[in-house]
């Protein structure tokens, strides 16, 4: 690590750190992190119907959308360059129920989507979100057993659902329940079902955090949550060297990338990450970001453009080898109109 303190001073004027900034052309060649197409995945909403597109109010500018939209949302995010995109379904009520069967169900509203998508749009990658939130009666990543969220059950049903997800053709398997080993048991799973090629993209930093709420909107499992806590399974805001811990787990369970969620509050945690491991990280900038950014920005208190790109650049900065983010394809046309 660089001693900066052993630098001679007074420097100036021999030293002018304005000198590189005059230009254009030499600000770029001095440029540290580079934001580029490739650095995004774009989660989007899945609902049932057709020609469905539904706003989520508390998310301007995103909304949610039937599986015959989604197949042409997928078209434009791989003609702009976007590598992947993570669907995130919303179930009605009257389908979900306290063991979330729906989950493991060959025929849901996500197993279809994937198919939809790797057949029309072979090229772009499939993140399936691996968690029972939106499919349960509680709203709980996990199983509600006599009021305790139940780890083992959970992950029993949380093999089922990865594998139907596989069997979809997900490419990526992204367990964000953070329920204890299930990284171990839905490889092995997979494994054995002779998916040894399907990677898990594991949610293995995801704090307990304020900002998720206008997500749980957009899958309608704030309702069901009724404000329950998710404290006994997900992080401690204030722990970082507990994630360091969380991480290692699940390199050693066969994680193949490791995420830390949310994003800019927890970019000390990404850069961490990324040090200690030299991993592939991921990081999310979550619907509470993405809510406060475009609030400020509808309300004209923040330049758009500029804004968009300069908090993507942050998680680059910090370390993310990609973001997953709902400006994915604004900040995809803006990068490519330069």
């Amino acid at each position: 690590m660089n001693d900066y303190k052993s630098i001679s001073a007074p420097a100036f004027p021999q030293t002018r750190m304005r000198r590189t900034r005059q230009a254009d052309w030499s600000r770029r060649l001095v440029r540290e992190s580079h934001l580029s197409a490739n650095d995004f995945i774009w989660p989007v909403f899945v609902v049932e119907g057709s020609g469905v597109i539904d706003p989520v109010p508390s998310m301007p500018g995103v909304e949610r959308v039937s599986v015959d939209v989604l197949v042409d949302r997928a078209k434009e995010a791989a003609e702009l360059g976007i590598p992947a995109i993570a669907p995130f379904p919303n179930i009605e009520d009257g389908l979900k129920d306290p063991k979330a069967t729906l989950a493991a169900d060959p025929q849901n509203v996500i197993c279809r989507a994937v198919r939809a998508v790797k057949q029309e749009v072979p090229g772009i990658g499939v993140i399936c979100d691996v968690a029972l939130d939106p499919f349960s009666s509680d709203g709980h990543c996990g199983l509600v057993i006599d009021g305790v969220i139940d780890n083992d059950a959970t992950n029993e049903m949380l093999v089922k659902q990865s594998l139907v997800q596989a069997e979809a053709g997900a490419d990526v398997l992204g367990p964000s329940d953070m329920m204890d080993g299930r990284v171990g048991v839905i490889r092995q799973a997979l494994d054995a079902a002779g998916y040894q090629d399907r990677q898990i993209m594991s949610y293995a930093a995801k704090y307990a955090s304020a900002y998720y709420g206008p997500f749980r909107d957009a899958v309608g499992s704030s309702g069901t949550l009724a404000g329950a806590s998710k404290s006994t399974y997900q992080m401690d805001s204030a722990n970082s060297d507990e994630a360091l811990r969380e991480v290692a787990l699940d390199l050693a369970e066969g994680a193949d990338y490791v995420m830390v969620k949310p994003g800019q509050p927890y970019l000390d945690v990404v850069q961490r990450v990324k040090s200690t491991f030299q991993v592939p990280t991921f990081s999310y900038q979550v619907s509470g970001e993405y809510a406060m950014l475009k609030g400020a920005i509808q309300n004209g208190w923040l330049d758009n453009d500029r804004v968009v790109l300069e908090s993507l650049t942050s998680f680059k900065r910090a370390g993310a080898d990609a973001i997953l983010t709902y400006l994915a394809i604004e900040a995809a046309k803006l990068l490519k109109a330069g």
